[in-house]
């Protein structure tokens, strides 16, 4: 018989364990339920590395330039000009005008600026060229119209393609070159990279409205920045952007925060009257291939032009020797005196410091007058002539 001292014992006992095992039960889940300050240390991570991610793939979508839309190739625009394939593969498309190569006494390859292509129009007479007897080569450059676009294009570069569009063609050891605008640099990269390749060579050349960089070494630095300030602020910021943070050009050509570039945002303050007035005339009768010039991507043909223009060169117009010490030939600079386009000092200073380059500047005109008749005469005669 169990007394009942024993017994409230062991009902002491087997209590104890029953209360020790709900008290730990009721803890546990005390602990177990999160706080406020848990749930948002818990959350704050995975949303914080959500957003970087975000953020790090939005900056590496509009930092990389999209992929260019390659004449001829699947989903490309045709190929509708001839073409000469360089021996990297590249192909350069090319027109050909006046007299027929193997009956010309001239010959001139001429270089389009920004935003143009092989197809333009000068405004030459035909009976000069019969009489003067000359053909002219235009080509698209890299990433232009109908020539394929180079990732690494630089003013080396679009020197050797002249020299070699000009062997695939068969035009002589003996040509002249114009280049206009930004054509400009890859003619300066002609006198200074294939300065002996023939006898005849270099040909005697016509830098019309010439392209400046506001980093040449040889510029003082105070001429350099007064040049610049002649620009719209956004042409300013565009230019530092492309010598100083080229990765960054192709978001800030795209972006929509600030402004860009004066000439494709439609800012016609750039222009000259006479400008203003030779746009006009042109807008009444549209250039012919017009929609050609950025149809393989505006980053390959007009961004990258910029950029090669204005990356760190290897030389600048300073460390160029006199190319035609005996006089048999002549570099030429025409530029418009009221050009807002290209700041004349930049230009004149060159001049001055190269008096081998003969110097014209014209009076009432601005960074068109390339496209007024009389004009282009002019500039053809001192060419050919040494008018």
């Amino acid at each position: 018989m169990v007394s009942a001292t024993s017994a409230r014992a062991r009902t002491r006992n087997r209590g104890t364990p029953i209360q020790f095992s709900l008290g730990l039960t009721h803890n546990t889940r005390n602990r177990a339920r999160p706080t406020s300050f848990q749930l948002f240390s818990e959350m704050i991570v995975p949303v914080a590395i959500a957003l970087t991610v975000g953020l790090l793939g939005w900056a590496y979508q509009a930092l990389k330039p999209p992929p260019p839309k390659i004449c001829g190739s699947p989903g490309g625009p045709p190929v509708t000009s001839p073409r000469v394939k360089l021996s990297d593969g590249r192909h350069l498309a090319y027109r050909e005008f006046g007299v027929p190569k193997e009956e010309a006494k001239h010959k001139i390859i001429v270089v389009h600026g920004f935003d143009s292509s092989k197809d333009l129009s000068l405004p030459i007479a035909q009976e000069l060229v019969e009489e003067l007897s000359i053909y002219f080569l235009f080509f698209d450059r890299a990433g232009y119209g109908e020539s394929d676009p180079y990732p690494s294009r630089s003013v080396k570069s679009e020197a050797f393609d002249i020299q070699e569009l000009a062997d695939k063609l068969q035009i002589g050891s003996k040509f002249y070159v114009i280049g206009i605008s930004m054509g400009a640099y890859p003619v300066w990269g002609c006198l200074k990279y294939i300065p002996h390749r023939h006898d005849n060579y270099p040909p005697t050349t016509s830098l019309v409205v010439p392209f400046v960089h506001y980093w040449w070494p040889c510029v003082p630095a105070n001429l350099s920045r007064e040049s610049l300030s002649t620009l719209p602020v956004s042409d300013q910021w565009a230019f530092r952007v492309a010598h100083y943070a080229p990765w960054l050009f192709h978001w800030w050509m795209t972006q929509k925060f600030f402004p860009s570039l004066s000439v494709l945002c439609g800012n016609t303050s750039v222009f000259s009257r006479t400008d203003l007035e030779m746009l006009k005339k042109l807008s009444e009768a549209p250039s012919v291939g017009q929609e050609k010039i950025t149809q393989q991507g505006h980053h390959e043909s007009l961004y990258r032009d910029i950029l090669a223009g204005y990356a760190k060169w290897e030389f600048d117009p300073s460390d160029l020797k006199n190319p035609f010490p005996d006089n048999e030939g002549a570099v030429h600079i025409w530029r418009g005196c009221e050009d807002k386009i290209i700041p004349y000092k930049l230009n004149r200073y060159i001049a001055e410091k190269l008096p081998w380059i003969r110097y014209h500047e014209v009076p009432g005109y601005g960074h068109l007058l390339f496209l007024e008749s009389h004009l282009c005469d002019a500039i053809l005669k001192a060419l050919v002539l040494g008018e």
